[in-house]
């Protein structure tokens, strides 16, 4: 079996409203209108999809953006990283910028989950 492309990511959330709002208002992604079997929601980003489950809370304790590289995480490509960050800093949403002097900066869900936003 040969796979091509990265089809879907599904996180576990505690609080489903506060994810929503925060992939959806934070990150600008848009929410599908679709029916699950699951309690959570479903984003359709282009091909791929990302879907919420609500489960139990995991903790990360993250400190500083050299560690949430090297986190398990999830990441999007953005046409801009300013742009996200000003989306961020409108939201007063806090951020981590790479260390590496790559575009790209990190920021945590409700759920601790890392989500990268670099530019390819």
């Amino acid at each position: 079996m040969k796979i091509h492309q990265f089809l879907h990511t599904s996180l576990d959330v505690s609080d489903l409203e506060r994810s929503i709002h925060f992939f959806s208002e934070i990150l600008g992604l848009t929410l599908a209108d679709r029916n699950l079997n699951f309690p959570g929601a479903w984003y359709q980003i282009g091909p791929y999809q990302l879907h919420l489950i609500v489960c139990p809370p995991v903790a990360q304790d993250v400190k500083n953006a050299e560690k949430w590289g090297r986190n398990r995480h999830i990441a999007f490509s953005v046409e801009s990283v300013e742009a996200a960050r000003q989306r961020l800093d409108r939201h007063q949403y806090p951020y981590q910028m790479s260390s590496s002097g790559r575009p790209a900066l990190f920021v945590q869900d409700p759920d601790g989950h890392v989500v990268e936003l670099g530019e390819v």
